[in-house]
């Protein structure tokens, strides 16, 4: 009955019985979980397709809420579109934009909007986020008093200046004049029960409003997005429902002699169907080292199968710590709740002074801290003092249009000796060295429209990419390779000792031999007495990095953003203003316009 009923209604939706039978029979063998992705899917190309609406004078402008979200990693635009979903089931009109994609000047029509924004780097706005957040503090901000707005900050309490970028939106956006749906909410790295009592709170406050005012009018219109249908691209493992892969291989690819231990990583995704596209990001569910939790377990006085609850189950002890929480990264939640029962003044003493506390924090696991300073605490009141465990995200070192249906990461294992112990960090540990090759991971696919190839090949490129900055560069090679794209690329790479360190290199040789790259800067740090450094080689060659750029060149950076992402945008001002013949305020517009066009793009960590 319920078959013939829905065929009644797609053939009234304008479905012809041909089109009807097809789908039914598509759909017949899937199960609950892979429906739910498909509508979420065949919703999202309808949106794409549909054209722009005129604005006729018959036809009303509907109030419906607007979600802008800025985000590096994906973690906010995962929440945005969470959210969208969850005000699309209850018919609240609504649209999503990115903040690249926004036309700042249109934020005075709006009526309701929604921020959802993470802070990358020393309290920065993500690279999507960085020209509406610069419009805002601008002079050119319009008065906003007919806007209602909220905010939802990502952030890492590990950080000084957590969630910086939500606290600039929301006091900016006040200032403004706009006014509150109801107050910010900053989450840590283990966010989905404060996101989901701020989405209960929002929905609270907007519903009545905005279903009325879409009930009022069947005339209303929301103005879509220029989105093309081939940008929708969807999959049915995400971060909460992980694929479950295989490791084939895990190979050091530097010298015996070198001071870094950095792995060439290949895991199958046969029979996933997950696609990924240059640029991307491959996040990975790690388990924690036995050992780790055995001695953990031990110097608390525990028993490995002691019962606790977390998360609404029941686990042993020992089970909860490796697969569920985070023990490699210390942070200034754990250390709160745990000096409670820890008891000691000098941990006390550190509480009191955030900065202090965090540099602490930041050079010990849990298990230093519990060393240091032994407390008595039962199974579940430890479990309590931790945070969930979060995937660590690599930057795919691979194209499937060379590789299929693999995956390839490049990763530096972090192993080294402090207070009196060894020490492996998580992820890291996991694939390099715990994980035996066929030995199972679960993995997805985190995407990254903020770092992508040109979509004209003839297009030239620029990459700098020391260290394993240098993995998505081998996957932009392997695609251009593949599209036999035309345009120049020029590589820019560094690390320690050429002997020891370079990266695939003879990929590399090979890409110069047959043509795929045209120009290689190298930067060997410690193979002269003056170190010297991937910014170093592009002020030495700044005068043919401006000829790039004035011919249209596109440049991409990859690797540590605390200290090296900075020295290339200092090593780029200082280019355009010698050989541009540009002020520093002229240079810095420069740098800005290149981002704003997305021809300067960062994937920094």
């Amino acid at each position: 009955m319920s078959s013939v009923i829905n065929q009644a209604t797609g053939l009234a939706a304008g479905l012809n019985v041909n089109q009807w039978s097809q789908i039914h029979q598509a759909t017949a063998a899937l199960n609950p979980q892979q429906l739910t992705w498909l509508s979420g899917y065949l919703a999202g190309m309808a949106q794409a397709v549909q054209p722009n609406v005129s604005m006729q004078q018959d036809s009303v402008v509907a109030k419906f809420l607007t979600i802008l979200y800025g985000s590096q990693t994906g973690n906010a635009k995962s929440v945005a579109q969470e959210f969208k979903a969850k005000l699309d089931a209850i018919n609240i009109p609504t649209k999503i934009v990115s903040m690249a994609d926004y036309k700042q000047k249109q934020l005075k029509t709006e009526s309701h909007v929604v921020i959802i924004v993470s802070t990358h780097g020393i309290g920065e706005a993500p690279d999507d986020a960085v020209a509406l957040h610069s419009f805002l503090a601008g002079k050119k901000a319009p008065k906003l008093n007919d806007l209602n707005f909220a905010v939802l900050g990502l952030g890492d309490t590990s950080y000084e200046f957590f969630c910086q970028t939500a606290k600039d939106f929301d006091k900016r956006l006040q200032d403004l004049g706009a006014t509150r749906i109801t107050d910010r909410v900053d989450c840590d790295v283990d966010y989905d029960a404060d996101v989901a009592a701020w989405f209960d709170t929002i929905t609270h406050q907007v519903k009545d409003e905005l279903s009325a005012k879409r009930a009022k009018s069947s005339q209303s219109v929301i103005p879509s997005l220029n989105v093309h249908p081939s940008a929708v691209v969807a999959s049915q493992y995400t971060k909460k429902a992980p694929y479950t892969a295989t490791l084939l291989e895990s190979q050091k690819i530097t010298g015996r002699d070198s001071v870094k231990d950095i792995r060439h990583i290949e895991i199958s995704l046969e029979d996933s169907g997950i696609q990924y596209r240059p640029g991307d990001a491959l996040g990975v569910w790690f388990k924690n080292d036995i050992r780790l939790v055995d001695e953990l377990i031990t110097a608390l006085g525990l028993q490995r199968d002691d019962s606790i609850s977390w998360s609404g189950d029941n686990y042993s002890l020992h089970n909860v710590l490796v697969n569920k929480l985070e023990l490699t990264q210390s942070y200034p939640a754990f250390a709160t709740k745990y000096a409670e029962y820890a008891n000691n003044v000098e941990l006390n003493a550190l509480l009191d002074d955030k900065s202090v506390l965090r540099g602490y924090l930041a050079q010990r696991q849990i298990i230093d801290v519990v060393r240091q300073y032994p407390a008595k605490v039962n199974a579940q009141q430890f479990v309590d003092t931790l945070r969930m465990m979060t995937p660590r995200l690599y930057s795919i070192a691979s194209s499937q249009a060379e590789v299929e249906d693999e995956v390839h990461l490049t990763v530096a294992l972090v192993e080294y000796d402090a207070h009196g112990h060894g020490h492996q960090g998580g992820a890291s540990g996991f694939l390099s060295t715990r994980l035996d090759e066929g030995g199972e991971v679960n993995v997805f696919v985190e995407r990254n429209d903020n770092f992508r190839l040109p979509d004209d090949g003839n297009t030239p490129v620029i990459m700098i990419g020391p260290g394993t900055g240098i993995a998505p560069f081998r996957a932009f090679m392997q695609q251009r390779e593949a599209e036999e794209a035309s345009g120049e690329n020029w590589l820019f790479f560094g690390n320690p000792n050429y002997t020891q360190d370079f990266l695939y290199q003879t990929e590399w040789q090979r890409f110069v031999k047959d043509g795929i790259v045209n120009k290689v800067s190298l930067a060997f740090s410690r193979d002269q007495e003056q170190k010297v450094y991937v910014q170093h080689r592009m002020i030495e060659q700044g005068a043919e990095i401006y000829r790039w750029l004035e011919q249209g060149a596109h440049i991409y950076v990859c690797g540590d953003a605390n200290h090296m992402a900075k020295d290339v945008q200092d090593a780029l001002v200082h280019i355009v203003i010698e050989h541009g013949a540009k002020s520093d305020e002229q240079a810095e517009q420069y740098i800005s316009d290149l981002r704003r066009a997305k021809r300067y793009q960062k994937d920094v960590y």
